[in-house]
C-alpha cells in the first residue's frame, strides 16, 4: 500500500498532524509520500492507494484535481475553515486514517467535471459538424466548478448557453458557472444556484449577474452536456476561465466550452459525518 499525504504547508496543525501520520505509517510498516502541494500527479499512474488531506476544502479540491479520474479515494481531514468537504478534525487526525485503512469509513461517491474548451482559431472536434482535431485538445478536470467571468478589463461578456445541442439563450453578463452537486455550495449558491445533495449526478449552469430578469440556473439531467459559445463575444470583452477558483490562462481568445461529468467519479471518505442537511445547516442557515 502507498499513501499519497498532501499538507497545506501554511497550516500549522496540518503540518503537526503529517508529521503524526508519518510516525504510524512508518511503524506499520506503509509507503507513503508526503508533498506540501499535489503537483505529482505522476505517482497515480504508479499505484496511490489512498491520498490524505490535511488542510481546507482547497487542498482537497488540488488533491482531487491531481487525483483526477484514477478514482483513488481521498481522505480529507479539515484545518480551514467550512470544511464541506473533509471530515472534522475534533477527534484528531489518527481515528480518520485507521478508520480509513481498516474500511470503517464511508465511500462518498461524488460527482466531477469533464471540461473541454475550444480557443479562437482552433477546429471545434466536439461539434456536430466537426472534421478535425485540434493539435492540443484542451481537456480539464474540477470537482467543483468551471466559472468563465469577464475579464480584467471589467466589461461584460456575450454568450449563448445550450444543453446537449439544444441552445437555451442569448445572454449578456459576467458569466457563467457549471458545477456539480458537490461545487453547488461553493461559487454556484453565491451566485443564485440552488443547495443540491452531493449524491446528485447531473450539473448545475448558473449564469453571474446577467443583464436579463429572465435567467433561471438550470439543473441537468446526468448524461446533459452543457454548452457555452463565446464566438459572438467581442475580442475587447474577453472572458476569464477558472477551475476550482484557479486561473487557467489561455494563449487565444476562449470560444466554445463543453462541460459534462467525469467518466470516474471522485471518492470521499467520511468518518463519523454529521451529514449534509446537517452541514449546510449550520453554515448557510
Amino acid at each position: 500500500m502507498h499513501i499519497l499525504i498532501v499538507r497545506n504547508n501554511s497550516n500549522s496543525q496540518a503540518i503537526d498532524a503529517s508529521l503524526l501520520l508519518v510516525t504510524y505509517l512508518a511503524t506499520q510498516g506503509i509507503d507513503y509520500t508526503v508533498v506540501a502541494a499535489p503537483e505529482l500527479s505522476e505517482l497515480f499512474d504508479h499505484g496511490v492507494d489512498m491520498a490524505v488531506a490535511l488542510g481546507g476544502d482547497g487542498t482537497i479540491l488540488r488533491t482531487a484535481r491531481q487525483v483526477g479520474f484514477h478514482g483513488t479515494p481521498i481522505l480529507g481531514i479539515n484545518y480551514g475553515r467550512l470544511g464541506f468537504l473533509a471530515n472534522p478534525n475534533e477527534s484528531g487526525v489518527m481515528e480518520p486514517l485507521v478508520a480509513a485503512l481498516s474500511g470503517d469509513a464511508a465511500h462518498e461517491v461524488r460527482t466531477n467535471l469533464d471540461i473541454r474548451v475550444v480557443c479562437e482559431g482552433e477546429a471545434d472536434p466536439y461539434a456536430d459538424d466537426a472534421g478535425a482535431e485540434p493539435d492540443e485538445p484542451r481537456e480539464f478536470f474540477a470537482l467543483n466548478e468551471v466559472a468563465v467571468t469577464r475579464g480584467a478589463n471589467g466589461r461584460i461578456i456575450d454568450f449563448g448557453l445550450g444543453i446537449s445541442g439544444s441552445h437555451l439563450a442569448n445572454m449578456r453578463g459576467d458569466g457563467l458557472v457549471v458545477a456539480s452537486a458537490t461545487g453547488s455550495t461553493a461559487y454556484a449558491l453565491s451566485a443564485g444556484g440552488p443547495l443540491v445533495a452531493p449524491g446528485f449526478t447531473g450539473l448545475v449552469a448558473v449564469p453571474i449577474a446577467p443583464h436579463t430578469l429572465h435567467s433561471r440556473a438550470v439543473v441537468t439531467a446526468p448524461s446533459d452536456v452543457v454548452e457555452m459559445d463565446l464566438s459572438e463575444n467581442q475580442d475587447d470583452r474577453d472572458a476569464t476561465l477558472f477551475i476550482d477558483g484557479e486561473l487557467v490562462e489561455l494563449d487565444r481568445p476562449l470560444r466554445r466550452l463543453y462541460v459534462r461529468r467525469g467518466d470516474v467519479p471522485t471518492t470521499l471518505l467520511r468518518y463519523k459525518d454529521e451529514g449534509f442537511y446537517n452541514h449546510a445547516a449550520k453554515v448557510f442557515f
